[in-house]
């Protein structure tokens, strides 16, 4: 089924969803995982290291894996390998990075490719199609700030709208509002960044 929002006319869109390792915001995007999926997009899983690795206070790795794994209908991508054909086979109209990780942002801004995550995206831009940025990150208006500029000056990146999560608490922290992926990929699919980016 296609998608242009809920209740909406839509287009069928396959989507690669990369969940990097904010452990914090994991339930959050899989919600919305699972909307998107409700919603009828065809989506190719893919997870970190750390995500398909790390038990913690969050979770298991084995249960959120499995949580992919029935929310997709398949079996995320984990290695290198997986992810390089993305590009070259023209896999996937968006690809989604959520949570994306002051560490996955600081690879993708200097253009390192050595983890699933930072490769598919590396696949995705070979054949210059969009990248969607989650960003969840306690340093994004810190050292992670130069990564997101440089990221928002380059062709084929888009933003899920963000905002400071704890302000007072946490002050130089940024986390995109989750709810807002699917827009923001429908937009990106038409080349257009939803606005405004900063909340």
């Amino acid at each position: 089924m296609p998608y242009a929002g809920r209740g909406g006319i839509a287009v069928s869109l396959t989507a690669g969803f990369a969940l990097c390792g904010s452990f914090c915001t994991i339930d959050r995007v899989l919600g919305v995982m699972e909307r998107m999926a409700k919603d009828g997009w065809n989506m190719i899983p893919i997870v970190s290291e750390t995500v398909g690795t790390l038990d913690t206070r969050f979770g298991s790795a084995h249960d959120t894996l499995d949580e992919i794994t029935h929310i997709c209908g398949r079996e995320p991508m984990r290695t290198l390998q997986d992810v390089e054909p993305i590009g070259p086979k023209a896999m996937m109209d968006v690809l989604i990075i959520a949570p994306c990780t002051g560490s996955t942002l600081a690879r993708l801004a200097h253009g390192l490719s050595d983890t699933p995550v930072s490769l598919a995206a590396k696949s995705q831009l070979r054949v210059e199609r969009p990248v969607v940025l989650a960003v969840s990150s306690n340093d994004a208006l810190a050292a992670s700030a130069p990564n997101i500029a440089a990221l928002l000056n380059r062709k084929h990146y888009y933003f899920v709208p963000m905002r400071q999560d704890a302000p007072h608490a946490k002050p130089r922290s940024l986390v995109a509002v989750m709810e807002s992926i699917p827009e923001t990929a429908q937009a990106a699919a038409e080349g257009k960044q939803l606005q405004p980016i900063f909340l």
